[in-house]
């Protein structure tokens, strides 16, 4: 993610900021991509925050897509409500510098359902997933107490909610990009044939996961050709935001980002990568300094880097 600049003082202001403190109010332009001084702010901004541009219905872009929100009659649910529509706003900004739900972008968008496990009437269960263009996101894994509990029990220490709009939305934009004939032949020679049955897929995976391999960068990767591509894409982009966050906040190796480097403009998939990997290893090292967890613990062999790269030149409209 970028470092922006203040409108009215130039100082730097970050992707969250509702102010600078000069006292200058913000607003993020999605399609500008930059911090402008408060004008139509979004309808959602009093009650979660939201610090974005209002367009259509007086809702930014980002929370016009929220079709259903939790139920916020459970106190607890605003907050949690707030940090999963952070993260989604997060990643629509990311995949906005490469043209897509821009203004020039004429597909669909995602329709979103950011429900709760906790409700007035009692406790719900909440799957995540996309079905049609609709994409389900359980806000209760915003809690920190239950998402470390989750990553624990299922064995996914990466597994975050910004991970999880990106796996979710992954699969929003293969339907997209899936209108293509070229592009599902060429998927299916790199990630196989998805029109075998999930259902059974998943019975499988889940009775005896294969673990991460040459062409797989998870294990859960294993599982389909569908999840395959969504695990792809959201590593990819995990990469690709890590690396441009990195140049944004001055940090770089010998040989590495210079200053203005903009990972998201950079076509070379390997240099993005490389560059990336080569920053996370870094911070590996002064997280361990700290007894922290790796910012990045994953291994990328050829196999999985050549599918970053057939995803990279599809999903870079721009």
């Amino acid at each position: 993610m970028q470092i922006f600049r203040c409108p009215a003082c130039a100082a730097p202001v970050y992707f969250h900021n509702l102010a600078c403190s000069c006292g200058q109010q913000l607003v993020f332009d999605p399609e500008a991509q930059v911090m402008a001084a408060a004008g139509a702010t979004c309808g959602n901004r009093a009650d979660i925050d939201c610090n974005w541009m209002a367009e259509a219905d007086g809702l930014c872009r980002s929370c016009a897509m929220t079709e259903t929100v939790p139920d916020l009659r459970e106190a607890m649910n605003l907050p949690l409500w707030q940090t999963s529509e952070l993260a989604k706003r997060w990643v629509i900004a990311n995949l906005g510098r490469w043209g897509w739900f821009t203004r020039a972008d004429p597909g669909p968008r995602p329709t979103f359902r950011m429900l709760s496990e906790q409700t007035l009437a009692g406790q719900e269960n909440v799957t995540m997933g996309h079905a049609e263009g609709t994409i389900t996101i359980n806000v209760s894994e915003a809690s920190d107490a239950l998402l470390a509990q989750r990553q624990e029990d299922l064995g996914e220490l990466y597994r975050t909610m910004t991970g999880h709009i990106r796996h979710e939305i992954a699969h929003f934009l293969f339907l997209r990009l899936g209108q293509s004939d070229a592009f599902l032949a060429d998927f299916r020679a790199l990630f196989g044939d998805e029109t075998t049955d999930y259902a059974a897929a998943l019975q499988a995976h889940y009775s005896d996961p294969r673990p991460a391999d040459h062409d797989h960068i998870t294990s859960y990767a294993t599982a389909h050709p569908h999840e395959d591509w969504a695990e792809t894409i959201a590593h990819l982009l995990h990469l690709v935001d890590l690396i441009d966050s990195a140049a944004a906040a001055r940090l770089s190796l010998p040989d590495g980002v210079v200053p203005g480097y903009d990972a998201y403009a950079d076509p070379d998939t390997d240099t993005v990568i490389s560059r990336a990997v080569d920053v996370s290893i870094a911070v590996n090292h002064v997280n361990r300094a700290l007894d922290l967890p790796d910012v990045y613990p994953f291994v990328l062999p050829d196999g999985v880097r050549r599918k970053f790269a057939f995803a990279h030149g599809h999903l870079r409209l721009t």
